[in-house]
């Protein structure tokens, strides 16, 4: 009898205020990512475009993982690499369900942007990332949208792991 009223109010508590935050930071976050690379995807004609000294957009298609780690042309190694991802997400999206708000809008932000690059890695077989940092000759990975909030995101639970104590 406690395990069935324990059930009835954690299912009123996935409705709360704080989920549909989740959903909505979720959502805001894949759609950032999604018009980016709509836009790059549909206006980029092979040529790199500058826009000053440090940012130029310039198309590249990562079938690998974050900084092309992982990089194959085995189509085996690429749908388990995406299976993976996969897995990871929903089991995010199940821990951020159960978590404070603070780690709940954290995970959306990660959530988001790892939504956005599985959606690519699905539909295109790729990620495509146009986001090039230089300085002189030196050039950062070429990234998306959706690695900036994942990144964000990731340096939000360094920063609390680091300032707040438990």
């Amino acid at each position: 009898m406690n395990l069935l009223i324990n059930l009835k109010k954690r299912k009123i508590d996935y409705l709360n205020r704080h989920n549909l935050i989740f959903l909505i930071i979720v959502i805001v976050t894949f759609s950032l990512d999604r018009i980016s690379k709509f836009k790059i995807i549909n206006n980029f004609n092979e040529n790199t475009y500058f826009i000053n000294d440090f940012i130029n957009f310039d198309l590249i298609w990562n079938i690998g993982i974050g900084f092309g780690l992982l990089s194959t042309s085995s189509s085996i190694l690429y749908e388990i690499v995406t299976l993976v991802i996969g897995l990871i997400i929903l089991i995010l999206t199940y821990i951020s369900i159960t978590s404070d708000k603070f780690d709940k809008y954290t995970f959306a932000i990660v959530i988001g942007g790892a939504l956005g690059n599985f959606y690519d890695r699905l539909i295109y077989k790729a990620v495509p990332d146009f986001i090039d940092l230089h300085y002189a000759n030196y050039h950062w990975f070429t990234f998306n949208v959706a690695d900036i909030f994942i990144s964000i995101g990731i340096i939000f639970f360094i920063m609390k792991g680091y300032f707040v104590k438990n």
